[in-house]
């Protein structure tokens, strides 16, 4: 029967009588089928021969795409070892794998299936690091610094070792025994020795061959003006015309802060001829010709040390590059999408914005599946628009940007007016999909083709028009197209709002003005009460925030107030600010400096910066309705202002090893909040630091100094009312060493 395997023995007969049977024709299969990762396009099959291997003459092997029982021998002829690579394979897909044996009799049943493997490359220890260059130096210290390995293995780099070893001498010295994870690391050193470098890359695969021997360094105090050099020079998205270039900015600034950064690029793979680069963007690169840059700072003394040179790089796309997609998921959320042409076990996406800004988890999603990344939108907003990088975590070569923008938010309506007086209003924008909506407003209605005008939208051209036979005063007024195309939620690719004109003196001519405008212009005037009312009014068909000012002028000063213009639900675009003269007689105010007053549809207030004693007092608030006068009075005290009292002075020194306290007293009402910054960051580690916060006093101590504890301390206290900052510089000093001359020393 079609499609059935049978067994077959044979018997011998003579005139004596029937042989025992034969042993059956179908050999037992092997087993133990296992397929192991070798490249990006093959896999290592190896398999265990079954107990009674006898008469068996070799094996046959078949592979499938996982799940989809479509089997392909991988050989014309039986294989005589248990072990083959099997070539061919395509990446990124998980395949199946299963053996027969084979004998003189026939075949046997295929040995059990595999487990699942995905082709991709094995991993392999990373390639050596190189460049290290002298970051800084103090009479006792370098930090080194270096650049990754060109090659990986395949896996992540999960650390560096480095060894030192002074000018000279032969045997080379552990500086880390447990692996640094940046590409950077502190030694501690003899003053006036030269000193030697190397440094190995870990991965999960092991660690691997060290760097070459970097020149000898002179541990010796900087002290020269100018800015140390820029490091980790690194190159993203190298396509055939362009490059991202980035850097560290040095550990060493100079006499003065870094104000900016020479670039430097030179053509070739060693060349000795470099160029500054002064174009912003950097233009002129040839598609397939091989580059090198180098950083330096600049400071008010000038130009600092270059960064060494980065890695030749060729301005070229590589095959299979990939760029991020932007699209719309079945949900309607807006999302970027990114697909890696490679992956390991330990690969990562990382996202971020402005090549710098962590992609904030409470406003997108990112998601992954596979080899493909996937960042999701919650609730796009402006907030939202940006430059979005995605890279790899263990080839940060392969990466990407795109540009978030608020597309067709520059789109302009224009106008015509024919000879014989009609009147064509339209829109033009790029080809739309069928699945794009037109919604078309005026003067708060939405309105279509009706006798007196025609509505057109032709979706693949995207053009909107509006056409009037004859225009009349009932045209006059707000119009507002609003496009919408995909499914994403809320995205309204185009919101054009402009105003038209009708105007009788002009031979039926008419204005239109785009987006939102004065229907009514400022205007003032002062009623009984001396008060001077200032009044505009805003058209708009959807309440808009804007920021609107008005500015009063004497002999006494100036007065100006910001009107914020929000959207709270009114239906009433119209807006109406009293100032009140009476206000400025009794206390001037410094606006433009130390105040900011503000109001809402709801509220208003003022808020003062920085506030000291002189700002104590009886504040007024007077509101004018239309009708009558509304009046508020405040009384404000030094007592509400958050502030410290006393307790830190402005340098303290301590030895190396000892414990450091700081304690201050504040005062506010209400109680203020409490936050203690180091280097204008918020402490947050509870081993190194402990904080106390009591309702009059605060303290800081910090554990076991050592020289890196040095550096700007300050508690930062406010309330609703105000704010302060006391800073305090710690210099934490040698065993032997004299504190600085003007610093308290503590401990």
């Amino acid at each position: 029967v079609k499609d059935k395997q049978y067994c077959f023995r044979v018997r011998s007969i003579n005139k004596y009588g029937v042989s025992d049977p034969s042993d059956p024709t179908v050999p037992p299969p092997p087993h133990s089928v296992l397929a192991i990762r070798d490249t990006d396009t093959s896999v290592v099959l190896q398999w265990q021969e079954p107990k009674d291997k006898d008469n068996i003459l070799g094996y046959y092997l078949y592979y499938s795409e996982a799940g989809k029982q479509e089997w392909k021998t991988v050989n014309n002829k039986p294989l005589t070892t248990t072990r083959f690579i099997v070539h061919g394979l395509k990446t990124w897909k998980e395949y199946v794998f299963r053996v027969k044996s084979v004998s003189r009799a026939g075949n046997s049943k295929y040995s059990d299936e595999s487990h699942p493997i995905l082709v991709k490359s094995a991993i392999n220890v990373p390639s050596p690091p190189s460049a290290i260059a002298l970051l800084l130096c103090t009479e006792s210290e370098m930090v080194l610094g270096w650049r990754a390995p060109s090659s990986n293995g395949g896996g992540s780099v999960r650390g560096y070792y480095l060894d030192q070893k002074e000018k000279g001498m032969e045997i080379w010295r552990e500086v880390n025994i447990k692996p640094a994870k940046e590409k950077q690391l502190r030694v501690d050193l003899k003053t006036g020795h030269f000193y030697q470098f190397r440094v190995f890359a870990a991965n999960a695969a092991g660690v691997g061959k060290p760097s070459d021997a970097s020149e000898a360094f002179l541990c010796e105090k900087w002290t020269m003006p100018e800015p140390g050099c820029p490091y980790d020079l690194e190159l993203r998205e190298v396509r055939d015309d362009s490059l991202v270039l980035r850097w560290a900015s040095p550990l060493y600034e100079g006499q003065s802060p870094v104000s900016g950064y020479m670039l430097e690029m030179s053509q070739g793979n060693q060349s000795d001829n470099w160029t500054i680069l002064t174009a912003k963007p950097v233009t002129g690169l040839q598609t397939g010709h091989t580059y090198c840059f180098r950083v330096s700072a600049v400071n008010n003394a000038g130009v600092g040390r270059a960064s060494l040179p980065s890695e030749p790089v060729t301005v070229q796309t590589q095959p299979g590059t990939k760029e991020i997609k932007i699209g719309v998921d079945d949900d309607g959320f807006i999302f970027l999408g990114y697909e890696a042409v490679e992956m390991n076990d330990d690969s990562e996406f990382i996202w971020s914005k402005d090549y710098t800004e962590p992609i904030d988890s409470q406003r997108t999603k990112a998601e992954t599946t596979k080899n493909r990344s996937v960042l999701t939108f919650k609730d796009p907003s402006e907030e939202d628009l940006g430059l979005y990088t995605v890279e790899m975590s263990d080839s940060p070569q392969l990466s990407s940007s795109y540009e978030f923008t608020a597309e067709g938010t520059s789109w302009t309506p224009e106008a015509r007016v024919s000879e014989k007086g009609g009147v064509r209003l339209w829109l033009q924008t790029e080809s739309l999909s069928n699945s794009a909506e037109l919604r078309l407003v005026f003067n708060d209605r939405e309105i279509s083709t009706s006798p007196r005008r025609k509505v057109n939208f032709d979706k693949a051209k995207g053009l909107v028009e509006i056409l009037f036979d004859q225009l009349s005063q009932e045209d006059e007024g707000s119009y507002t197209a609003q496009l919408r195309d995909g499914r994403a939620k809320n995205q309204s690719i185009i919101n054009v709002c402009f105003y038209m004109l009708f105007i009788v003196a002009q031979n039926n001519l008419f204005l239109f003005f785009q987006g939102p405008y004065f229907q009514e212009f400022l205007t003032w005037s002062v009623n009984k009460d001396c008060e001077l009312i200032i009044q505009c009014k805003v058209l708009l068909y959807l309440l808009q925030a804007g920021s609107y000012r008005a500015v009063v002028s004497d002999s006494r000063g100036e007065d100006v107030s910001t009107l914020e213009l929000l959207d709270n639900g009114s239906t009433k675009p119209h807006y109406t600010n009293t100032l009140l003269p009476s206000v400025v007689e009794m206390k001037n105010i410094d606006q433009e400096t130390r105040t900011k007053p503000g109001s809402s549809m709801q509220k208003v207030w003022i808020e003062i910066l920085n506030p000291t004693e002189n700002d104590k007092g009886e504040y007024i608030l007077e509101m004018f309705d239309g009708k009558e006068t509304h009046k508020r009075l405040y009384e404000l005290s030094t007592e509400a202002f958050a502030e410290v009292v006393k307790g830190l002075p402005d340098v303290v020194a301590i030895m190396e090893g000892k414990s450091l306290c700081l304690t201050c007293f504040i005062d506010g009402d209400p109680a203020p909040e409490i936050f203690w910054l180091r280097n204008d960051r918020e402490i947050l580690d509870q081993t190194q630091f402990t904080i106390t916060k009591e309702s009059k006093r605060t303290s800081i101590t910090v554990n076991k100094v050592t020289t890196e504890d040095s550096g700007k301390y300050s508690i930062f206290v406010r309330n609703q009312y105000g704010s302060e900052t006391v800073d305090v510089t710690l210099s934490v000093y040698k065993k032997g060493d004299k504190p600085p001359a003007n610093a308290v020393e503590m401990g």
